[in-house]
């Protein structure tokens, strides 16, 4: 079935079984290398995963990694960027992990990372944010921060639905628009020479992710799920994602959560004073708080007011923006892990979120916290907590005792700076 990968001696797929995962003790689970640094943070990052479930697990459990291809590797050995195969290895596998890929210059695939996702509908993109003690930080209290980000990864401005400025399609578009709507059309302001974006905002795209974020809180015991959306100024389309948002957790969790609709609601028939206690009651009795900010507000609050913040559910756009901006308070992008999910169908692939670096290639100096990172959040994913637990320990440890390597040690002092290969070794030394 494989042309370019190889199965694994020994292994077992990961299955689903009543909406959850069935997950064997010799999973196989394929993997991505990376283009550029990929190869010096994977060789630190899978010495790190096997030595965490050794040390959890001893012989009990062991992963059987199936190296498959995409991106530049892909390019050089097969002359294509994203094998059909590597797609369905990650469907018939349904949990994997991947490194930084080199985006095509000149046509074809947009992005690997999109497509990717686009292909396995991975409709989340989950990005956790939280702060390591010892870590340099541009803010007075990054250790407010603790944050997990639901980003819509399927819809928004990132569905590639585009026409070039003066182009026959966008030619044609604006004509359309000028006979059919000609007051949306007279919005345009130099209509021969624009660029056209579609920005579709669904409600079943918007149901999906924000149940997840519901469940996701409840189940992790967390204070809060914040709708963050621009719908001030887009009202059928982030607007509407902020009505379907509470709409949704209204309807399917009644039970367990207060929104402040419902406080609004209270505000308008029986005043400010009664809605504030309707609230604290529900609060004090652990129901889950789901609310709404501007997104351009919560740039600035999610700085400023850290603490009042959990988990977030917004759109494509507003969760790349803040994804990134919250790293930076915590360390950067080098530490920040990802994993695109369909709780659905149960299949995740879990990433570093950076870029390539090429120029740093071969030269064992970066980061690999991001894709270790990554790999925590795939272990806890498959119910291995008690590795995830171990990589925890290990990076906080590692950060902790100032082993760290360029990125942080020009920022840190008294810190001892280590190659890339050495911080996976301090990482298993502090697990």
């Amino acid at each position: 079935m494989y042309r370019y990968a190889s199965l694994p001696d020994s292994g077992e797929r990961i299955a689903v079984a009543d909406g959850r995962l069935v997950v064997p003790d010799r999973p196989i689970l394929p993997f991505i290398e990376g283009d550029g640094t990929g190869r010096d943070i994977w060789r630190a990052a899978v010495r790190v995963f096997d030595a965490a479930v050794a040390k959890a697990y001893g012989d009990r459990r062991r992963v059987a990694w199936m190296e498959v291809f995409a991106g530049q590797k892909s390019f050089d050995r097969f002359q294509t960027w994203l094998p059909d195969e590597t797609v369905e290895a990650f469907r018939e596998f349904r949990v994997g992990i991947k490194g930084p890929l080199t985006t095509p210059i000149g046509g074809g695939i947009r992005s690997l990372n999109v497509a990717l996702r686009k292909a396995l509908d991975l409709y989340v993109c989950l990005r956790p944010v939280r702060y390591f003690d010892g870590v340099p930080s541009p803010v007075r209290r990054p250790q407010d921060v603790d944050m997990v980000i639901f980003r819509e990864n399927t819809e928004d401005l990132y569905t590639g639905i585009e026409f070039e400025a003066g182009s026959e399609a966008a030619l044609a578009f604006t004509a359309w628009l000028r006979q059919a709507q000609p007051q949306e059309f007279a919005k345009l302001r130099f209509p021969e020479t624009a660029g056209i974006g579609v920005k579709p905002i669904s409600r079943e795209g918007t149901e999906r992710l924000v149940r997840a974020a519901i469940r996701w809180a409840l189940d992790n015991r967390r204070r809060s799920v914040t709708l963050v959306h621009k719908g001030n100024i887009m009202k059928y389309t982030e607007g509407a994602f902020r009505a379907w948002g509470y709409a949704l957790a209204e309807r399917e969790f009644a039970d367990r959560v207060y929104t402040w609709r419902q406080w609004e609601a209270t505000k308008e028939t029986r005043g400010e004073a009664e809605a504030n206690a309707e609230q604290e009651a529900a609060l004090r009795s652990g129901k889950l708080l789901v609310k709404d900010v501007i997104a351009d507000i919560a740039f600035q609050q999610t700085i400023t007011r850290a603490a009042d913040f959990d988990v977030i559910a917004t759109m494509n756009l507003n969760g790349d923006y803040l994804s990134d901006a919250l790293a930076a308070q915590v360390g950067g992008i080098g530490i920040a892990p990802g994993g695109n999910i369909n709780y659905e169908t149960g299949h995740a692939v879990f990433e570093a979120t950076h870029g390539t670096a090429p120029k740093y290639a071969d030269q064992d100096v970066v980061n690999p916290g991001s894709v270790i990172l990554s790999g925590e959040m795939m272990f806890r994913y498959l119910g291995w907590s008690e590795a995830a637990d171990r990589i925890r320990r290990g990076m906080e440890g590692a950060i902790a005792a100032r082993t760290v390597t360029y990125d942080f040690h020009r920022l840190m002092q008294g810190a001892t700076k280590v190659k890339c290969s050495e911080f996976g070794d301090a990482v298993i030394a502090h697990m």
